[in-house]
Order: structure tokens, then sequence, then C-alpha cells
């Protein structure tokens, strides 16, 4: 099952106000495994930077000039993201700027019900709690460390992460491997001894059967040992 974990910076937060996507960052999951398949791109908005969006992402202008536009990695990003659900945080946020910039492409818009929200997720598994990246990456102690600003691809990595302990990925991963691993088998001889010898519960007539079977075998059949022949017979 081929997943792409999806996240967006922009220059602010409504792409019907003229804001656009600076950044794409996507991970390629593969049965909900980073497969290493990953799509980065800084982006030049063809506008200002607003200086609350550069404060979260650190993307300047004079940084983005010489950025390819949306539309010269639109084939690209459509190419890599295939026909693959979408997992994205938030995914209205996303989708309505990457459909706004779609849409100034002539390209047809990413419906909706392709997109996995994380942040629906969340709310679902945590009611009530701060379900922000931040927030989850704590929870489940996946380290963030390096996330001292908003970046795509760094964040689409995480969320990868996150993702698989919202759908109980990792604790299937781990209960595959207890279940695949080769057990550890001891055996414990235990001696007993008989008090007493067996009870043989052959009849006479089928103790000689056996003995007349065994004489046809011939001189060299080791099971002749074990009859009570006379000397004659098994030198014979």
């Amino acid at each position: 099952m081929r997943e792409i974990v999806l996240d967006t910076e922009t220059t602010g937060l409504d792409p019907f106000q003229g804001h656009r996507v600076v950044e794409i960052g996507c991970v390629e999951l593969v049965n909900r495994i980073p497969s290493g398949a990953t799509f980065h791109r800084y982006l030049n908005p063809e506008r200002d930077m607003p200086a609350e969006a550069e404060a979260v992402h650190g993307l300047t202008v004079a940084f983005l000039s010489d950025k390819p536009c949306f539309t010269e990695v639109v084939h690209e990003l459509v190419e890599f993201l295939g026909d693959a659900p979408l997992v994205i945080h938030n995914a209205g946020f996303d989708l309505a700027f990457l459909n706004a910039e779609l849409k100034r492409c002539g390209r047809a818009d990413i419906a909706r019900d392709r997109a996995v929200d994380t942040l629906t997720l969340a709310r679902r598994r945590h009611p009530g709690a701060s379900n922000r990246l931040d927030d989850l990456c704590a929870r489940y102690r996946i380290d963030s460390s390096r996330r001292t600003k908003h970046g795509a691809l760094l964040d689409a990595e995480l969320l990868a992460e996150v993702y698989a302990e919202l759908v109980g990925g990792r604790q299937a991963r781990l209960g595959l491997v207890e279940e695949t691993a080769s057990p550890r088998i001891v055996d414990i001889a235990v001696t007993r001894h008989r008090v007493a010898a067996a009870v043989s519960r052959l009849s006479e007539e089928e103790r000689a059967a056996h003995a007349a079977f065994v004489r046809g075998l011939g001189a060299g059949a080791i099971w002749r040992d074990y009859l009570d022949l006379p000397e004659a017979e098994t030198t014979a």
C-alpha cells in the first residue's frame, strides 16, 4: 500500500487572499513504512513575504527569489503523488493551497476524500488534548529537536512517525516480529523406570504368527535375534 505524507509552507493563511505555497515536502510510505523516496521543493511565491509567515518558517523573499515557480514543478509533483492517498495534518489547509496552485496551472483539483487527515485521527484518539504536531511528537516520544522552525520536508518526516502511532503501525510491526521470530524450545528429558515388566497383550496365536513371519525373512533378518529360536535355526 503506497501513501504520501505531505506538508506545505505558505506566505499566509488564505489562498483566496493571494497567499501562495513556498515549500512542499513529501515522504513516500509503503505499507506505512518510509520507503526513502521523497519530494522536496522551495518555490518562488512571486509576491512579498509577510513578517508573520517568515517568523514561522524562516523563508525570506531573498532566499526564494531564485527558486522555481509552482508551474515549473507541478508535473514532477503530480507524478510523484500519483493516485496515492495523501496523509496531511489539518488537510483542509494544505489542500486549499495546493488546489489554488493547481487551478492557476489549469490542473484538476485534488479530491478531499483522497486525504487522510491526521489532525482528525488525533482528535478522535485524544479528545480534548492539544494535537499540534509538536504535541503529538512529545506524546509519542518522537524526537522533534530539529524542528526549531516549520519546514515542509522535516514536518512530513515527523508526521510519518506520528501517523504510524495513530494507526497502530508500530505496534503491529512489533507484533509481527514477535510472531515470526523463531521460538525457543527447551527439551527436558525425563527418565522413568518401570517397577514391573509390562505384560504382553498378544495372544499365543498372534505370537506364533509373528514368529512364522520372521522365520520367513531369512537368516540375515535382525528381528530373528529377538525370537526364541532353536540353535540350529538361528545358524541356518
